[in-house]
């Protein structure tokens, strides 16, 4: 429950989860020497989704320890954890800004991915290669998945559409950076979801001596772990999903055209090719219908304030 953002929203997702019966919760920090390990020696999970992080590529640039000690430090403890206690497939969160300075686009799995351009995204493609490490070295079964600007209802406020919306309704100017010729790959959080929840049941194995891994495909030829991209497998400009929240919200936006921020990439795009070929699905909800989800959300959420 850290106040990178306001804590009132992340207790009231967690609220929501506590109404499931089987649902537990541990409110600490994930580096925390040991506590990761206690939990796995007595849970003992089948499986472990990993997706505690400090997120945010502007944010890395004022505190940078905060991701040194979520993303790196906080992952060296599950590693640990999961050496000492073995779950059949281990799942964690990566970032498409791990792809960083990579003009190529679509942006594949098997590209290389060496310049990274913010301390977020350092840290992120770190744990990758830690988790690689772990994964050969003690046979873990890994599957690192890179989200693509992830949105929809719930989400992080300082997030492009929840800053947008929240302007545009209170009609204030937003803020638009490299004078709107940006480009992402917008993925609705239900499909984000979906992905992930079928790639569990896909764990990556240690090919065999000799076994070629088939092209295309991120699985490592020393170790049972492989990258997925979970993406929409569509850059959407910056100015066109600023029009669907004006559709959505039915109101036009004051625009403040800025220069590119440091450490952010103008454009990112996805082939999601491996993640259908492994679990014969694909996100597709539109940047119109996801954005549209999202704004009547806000306006439930916030209708008070």
């Amino acid at each position: 429950m850290t106040d990178y953002y306001e804590v009132s929203l992340k207790q009231q997702r967690q609220a929501r989860l506590l109404q499931f019966e089987h649902f537990q919760t541990v409110e600490d920090y994930v580096e925390t020497p040991g506590l990761l390990m206690d939990l796995f020696a007595r849970e003992k999970p089948d499986v472990v989704v990993h997706l505690a992080a400090q997120a945010g590529v502007r944010y890395s640039i004022e505190n940078p320890r905060s991701y040194l000690e979520s993303n790196i430090v906080g992952t060296f403890e599950l590693l640990e954890a999961g050496r000492a206690h073995p779950p059949q497939h281990m799942l964690l969160a990566s970032t498409s800004s791990a792809y960083g300075a990579n003009t190529e686009m679509p942006y594949r799995e098997t590209d290389k991915a060496d310049h990274q351009m913010s301390f977020y995204a350092a840290t992120k493609k770190a744990t990758e290669n830690m988790a690689h490490s772990y994964a050969h070295l003690f046979d873990l079964p890994v599957t690192m998945f890179r989200f693509f600007t992830v949105y929809g209802p719930w989400g992080r406020p300082d997030m492009a559409l929840f800053r947008f919306t929240k302007a545009i309704l209170k009609g204030r100017a937003i803020d638009v950076y490299n004078y709107g010729d940006m480009k992402r790959d917008f993925t609705y959080v239900e499909d984000l979801v979906e992905a992930i929840r079928l790639l569990i049941d896909v764990p990556p194995a240690r090919p065999a001596e000799g076994e070629a891994v088939a092209a295309g495909d991120s699985l490592s030829p020393v170790a049972p772990w492989r990258v997925v991209n979970i993406g929409n497998s569509d850059a959407v400009q910056l100015t066109d999903f600023i029009k669907a929240i004006e559709e959505a919200t039915g109101r036009k936006a004051e625009r403040n055209l800025m220069p590119m921020q440091a450490g952010d990439v103008p454009a990112t795009w996805a082939d999601a090719e491996l993640l259908k070929s492994l679990t014969g699905y694909a996100p597709g909800t539109s940047v119109g219908e996801g954005v549209a989800k999202f704004v009547k959300w806000y306006r439930e959420y916030y209708r008070d304030q």
